[in-house]
């Protein structure tokens, strides 16, 4: 029943697995986010610039991986830097998943509790979701994969028919001029749209398992190019449909835009509740997967079995999914998650990919 750290996954599994760990709350933060920092209509270029720089990451940690196949990033940064300071690494790391978990789950909750669960206690949410998460990983990865198969074409299909519908409301005028005050707003945009992609250093454990190393490049290029894909889209539907100015009073500009349209006649009059119900199993797709890293990484750093790593975490993202006051301090932490986004490439890839070209060019001159 517990996870065997040996089982292996199909590549499109990974790009399954890659683009869940990113797809999540980010879709319903990231309108605002963006459009709060650039002040203008061009946020859009905020998440395309961020894109970019996203898939040049992703190729260099990937690159990495390739080197140690069947490895993950917590057992080859101990050949590459020495057991002290890869345990250190690690840390680093786990630290991160578990705060992308626990911003994931509160967001979970909060969205659950405004717009379906109306007085239900915050606790009696979130419970649940860890404890049906835990099973879950409990399977392993590949028990993980198959969930998500399952989740993911219809959180697909529902954004994509969300956008679509939307279009009745959609202006070009609203997303007009393009750079009307150069790129000084758009640059001022990256840190905010960070916040979406954070899960994307998933791949360091990602390519340790596949079944094919040697695809480990497509299956990450495939899998960012569905979150960067969805992004864009809504974040050029959102504006279009609300304009700038409407999405910085929103709170959850996405569900705002669903809900300013309705369809009289059908089964569902108001499109946000559908949407909510499928991408709130979206968002536990990437709690799940974020859960799954930090318990694996801290299992493989000090050598415990997984289980027992698995349900001494449970209390410990209660505690911290519960630790946010309001709505306000949720999104402080969801900022520091962009911020850490950036440290851990910083201090976790960079050391690491230098580390071991300047190691193999050495090698490379002695013989």
């Amino acid at each position: 029943m517990f996870t065997r750290t040996d089982d292996k996954i199909t590549t499109a599994q990974g790009v399954i697995i890659l683009a869940d760990s990113i797809l999540g709350a980010g879709i319903l933060t990231l309108p605002r986010d963006a459009t709060e920092q650039v002040q203008t209509p061009d946020a859009w270029l905020s998440v395309l610039l961020v894109s970019l720089i996203m898939l040049l990451v992703v190729w260099i940690m990937v690159t990495l991986c390739q080197q140690y196949p069947g490895s993950t990033v917590f057992d080859f940064s101990r050949k590459i830097v020495g057991a002290v300071a890869g345990k250190l690494l690690s840390l680093v790391l786990i630290i991160y998943f578990l705060l992308i978990a626990c911003f994931e789950l509160r967001v979970l909750a909060e969205v659950a509790l405004f717009y379906l669960l109306e007085s239900t206690p915050m606790w009696a949410i979130v419970i649940p979701f860890i404890w049906t998460a835990a099973y879950l990983i409990s399977g392993g990865i590949n028990c993980i994969a198959r969930l998500f198969q399952i989740i993911f074409p219809a959180s697909l299909l529902i954004l994509l028919l969300s956008l679509f519908l939307s279009l009745r409301l959609f202006d070009i005028d609203h997303l007009r001029p393009i750079l009307g005050e150069g790129l000084p707003p758009v640059i001022k945009g990256l840190k905010a749209t960070l916040l979406s992609f954070a899960g994307f250093e998933i791949v360091f454990i990602l390519v340790g398992f596949l079944q094919n190393p040697g695809k480990a490049v497509n299956m990450a290029l495939a899998g960012m190019s569905i979150p960067i894909t969805l992004y864009l889209g809504a974040m050029v539907f959102v504006v279009g449909g609300l304009s700038t100015s409407a999405v910085l009073r929103s709170t959850w500009p996405m569900l705002d835009l669903l809900r300013s349209f309705e369809f009289i006649g059908v089964f569902f009059e108001r499109f946000e509740f559908p949407f909510l119900v499928i991408w709130m199993m979206q968002m536990f797709c990437n709690f799940t997967s974020n859960f799954y890293a930090a318990t694996l990484g801290i299992s493989r750093t000090i050598s415990t079995k997984l289980p027992v790593i698995l349900f001494s975490l449970m209390p410990i993202i209660f505690i911290c999914a519960m630790l946010p006051k309001s709505i306000d301090d949720l999104f402080i932490v969801g900022e520091a998650v962009g911020i850490c986004s950036i440290a851990v490439f910083v201090i976790v890839t960079v050391p690491l990919s230098l580390i071991y070209i300047i190691r193999k060019k050495g090698l490379k001159q002695h013989a």
